[in-house]
């Protein structure tokens, strides 16, 4: 049986890849805190939703961090049992629960945010500000085109124009 030669890359697959090369310089970081991949995608959320003060709906925490319900609930016992979330009922819905960052995990957020923050700067500096403001645009149209993700791009994902 003859087979249709692919005419486009594996985007999936190109997509894991960039990622798992950006996690590499990541990953070293996270395991010095004690954090898994997991732990910090939830950290991260948590962290940019430090200001409500009622805490998260552990269902956003999932959607926003990419996590399954099942490996969520896993990953959330292990972050409350090591003080850095706390979870309540939520106040509205008993049927819910809400999450929020402890003050050992924000403390975590922000110890690693320099060293994360840094590694955008050097990939800023290798790439050039325009075309990582550019890689971050495709992305957000990618997954706006794809219907998995808000039609307007997060904040720190903006396309903003270089300074002169």
């Amino acid at each position: 049986m003859p087979t249709t030669p692919f005419i486009h890359r594996n985007l999936p697959r190109l997509l894991l890849q960039a990622r798992e090369s950006v996690m590499g310089h990541t990953r070293p970081s996270l395991r010095e805190h004690g954090l898994s991949d997991q732990q910090w995608r939830v950290l991260r959320v948590l962290g940019e939703h430090a200001h409500d003060s009622a805490g998260v709906e552990t269902g956003r925490v999932a959607k926003e961090a990419f996590l399954l319900g099942p490996s969520l609930t896993g990953v959330l016992t292990r972050m409350a049992r090591d003080g850095l979330i706390e979870r309540q009922r939520c106040p509205q819905d008993a049927r819910r629960t809400v999450v929020r960052a402890t003050a050992l995990g924000l403390a975590k957020v922000q110890a690693l945010s320099h060293s994360i923050e840094a590694h955008y700067a050097w990939m800023e500096g290798q790439l050039g500000k325009t075309a990582l403001q550019d890689l971050y645009g495709l992305l957000d149209q990618l997954i706006a085109l794809e219907g998995d993700g808000p039609t307007e791009p997060a904040e720190s994902t903006r396309h903003k124009k270089a300074a002169p």
